[in-house]
């Protein structure tokens, strides 16, 4: 079975910065495509950033407005995503998704991480 672990969520002021990180559970069960996507209270689960494997293509939520950066460690069968000026508004549990296409439908991942906190005091 798939396992995606998400890690590096906590706590940071306003204008902080944080670094997630998705650990896969083997080469073998590596996703083409790997993204981020965040949910908040009362609200549904939204599109961060998503990247493919074998490039370094990469797509982006417009809210991101150049403030994350979503990468790749193959070795490390690793994903990333650097959150940058981080405000309020993206205090959510950000959760680590796998699928074929590197799309912003949720619908197109079928695995996916029990996501980590990250909380944005203004």
């Amino acid at each position: 079975q798939v396992q995606l672990v998400e890690s590096g969520g906590g706590v940071v002021q306003a204008g902080g910065s944080l670094k997630l990180s998705c650990v896969t559970s083997g080469r073998s069960f590596m996703r083409p495509a790997m993204a981020w996507f965040r949910q908040a209270p009362g609200k549904e689960r939204e599109f961060v950033a998503a990247i493919i494997w074998s490039g370094t293509r990469a797509t982006y939520a417009d809210f991101v407005r150049g403030r994350f950066i979503i990468s790749r460690d193959d070795i490390k069968l690793t994903v990333y995503l650097d959150m940058n000026n981080l405000q309020p508004e993206d205090t959510a549990v950000y959760y680590c998704a796998g699928g074929q296409v590197a799309a912003s439908s949720s619908d197109m991942y079928n695995t996916w991480g029990q996501g980590t906190q990250v909380t944005v005091s203004s």
